[in-house]
């Protein structure tokens, strides 16, 4: 029996799929090449906005029309819980809509995986052994949903309040990724830098704000202890208020001084609207604290362009912003309106078209921001992970998100090496060995 998954959305899901990926395998699945020669094919679905349901949609269709006579076709992930009924009424191609919860329990009824119901959703996905990656890095999820509730999120409606996995679970993982040759992990979860603190708490509710520092942060001591497993350690989607002294420290200590910062916006009434905290300027005080320490720290964050009441001032803001942040690295996203959120019910909403201005604004400013800070590269020498034939990374860029460094393709998979920038191609940059 072969299988096929099909990932949409983010390194989250990327990791659910991986964990699947290793229970098919334990249930005598073998991958296939295509969904096209597979026995089951899975959609794992992300439903976080408008387009990326649509995609997922349309990936379904897709595999649909690719899958072999007698092949089962299942939707799972975020859309399949939390659309699954209506889904399961608009797709007929489909064999199964299964939920998080189900999806370890019935991914399709003629197939043999067979586990146990659980009466309560599943947390086990997270904990199950994953097949050996072919690349020398890998992401590692570390918490499930998430205790806030920004205004334009409905994930906690279909991923619930935030589950961290324990510190043994974590480290156990990341000990058998190192084994099978993964030189960095990347850390994600909906909110990373309160990971812990639900298991501390006792599932007492709510988001627990780390900014004072009065309480301790566990996220500090797992990141030190998993510094002494693999060479790179990098944080992924830091809410700003969780970016304490003490993460900074820790950050900066793993040697890889790269800040992903869930900021969205920088005007202040914007940030209130969407019930998140801080505003501009302190964020760039942070920002600014950070290269004071140290000067090479890269930058990343997202921002949504459009969001209900947003005006023409809070547009100039945030373009003020991004001049002054320089940041290295930026996405942005126009509102989507969710069902079930706060934003939802607001009124004053922004039109389409002018949400598509706006960020086409925004993103043409920062594209030249990025390309800047590339060029500046041009003559230094970086140490890189060859993540494949000819492409490599260095402390600076993300895998799968941000530019490569483009190196010499006889160097080997898994490999460090020292080169020299010797060119810069937009967000990419080009080295020569040493």
């Amino acid at each position: 029996m072969r299988y096929w998954i099909e990932t949409l959305g983010c390194p989250k899901n990327h990791v659910d799929s991986d964990k699947l990926a290793g229970l098919l395998a334990s249930q005598g699945y073998a991958a296939a090449g295509s969904a096209g020669e597979a026995d089951l094919v899975v959609a794992n679905t992300c439903a976080f906005i408008e387009a990326a349901r649509q995609e997922s949609i349309e990936a379904v269709l897709d595999l649909a029309e690719l899958r072999r006579e007698g092949a089962r076709l299942v939707v799972t992930g975020c859309m399949a819980e939390r659309y699954g009924d209506e889904l399961a009424h608009a797709l007929p191609e489909v064999d199964l809509v299964a939920g998080f919860n189900e999806s370890l329990t019935a991914l399709a009824p003629s197939t043999p995986v067979a586990l146990r119901r659980r009466p309560t959703p599943a947390f086990d996905l997270l904990n199950l052994p994953r097949p050996a990656t072919s690349a020398p890095w890998a992401y590692v999820k570390i918490a499930e949903g998430c205790d806030r509730r920004c205004g334009f999120c409905a994930i906690p409606t279909f991923r619930g309040d935030q589950r961290s996995r324990s510190s043994a679970e974590i480290l156990a993982e990341v000990r058998a990724l190192a084994a099978g040759g993964v030189r960095e992990v990347v850390l994600i979860a909906q909110d990373l830098a309160s990971w812990g603190h639900d298991r501390r708490r006792g599932d007492l509710g709510g988001a627990v704000e780390v900014l004072d520092e009065g309480g301790g942060q566990p996220l500090l001591d797992l990141t030190r202890s998993l510094t002494g497993e693999v060479e790179r350690v990098r944080l992924l989607y830091l809410y700003p208020s969780g970016l304490t002294s003490g993460l900074i420290e820790t950050i900066l200590s793993t040697g890889v001084p790269y800040f992903d910062l869930s900021l969205q916006h920088s005007s202040r009434p914007m940030l209130r609207a969407m019930r998140r905290w801080g505003d501009g300027e302190r964020f760039l005080e942070r920002i600014a604290a950070i290269r004071a320490v140290e000067p090479d720290a890269t930058f990343r964050s997202s921002f949504i362009l459009g969001y209900p009441g947003e005006t023409e001032d809070d547009q100039r803001h945030l373009l003020e912003f991004i001049k002054a942040a320089q940041l290295d690295w930026a996405g942005f996203f126009t509102f989507s309106d969710e069902d079930g959120t706060y934003a939802h019910d607001l009124g004053d909403h922004v039109a389409p078209e002018l949400a598509l201005e706006r960020m086409r604004e925004v993103s043409e400013l920062q594209d030249r921001i990025t390309a800047t800070r590339r060029d500046a590269l041009v003559g230094t020498v970086q140490r890189v992970l060859i993540d494949a034939p000819g492409v490599g990374r260095s402390v600076r860029e993300c895998p799968e998100i941000d530019g490569i460094v483009l190196v010499d393709p006889t160097l080997r998979v898994g490999s460090f090496a020292e080169v020299r920038i010797v060119a810069s191609h937009g967000t990419d940059v080009e080295g020569v060995t040493l």
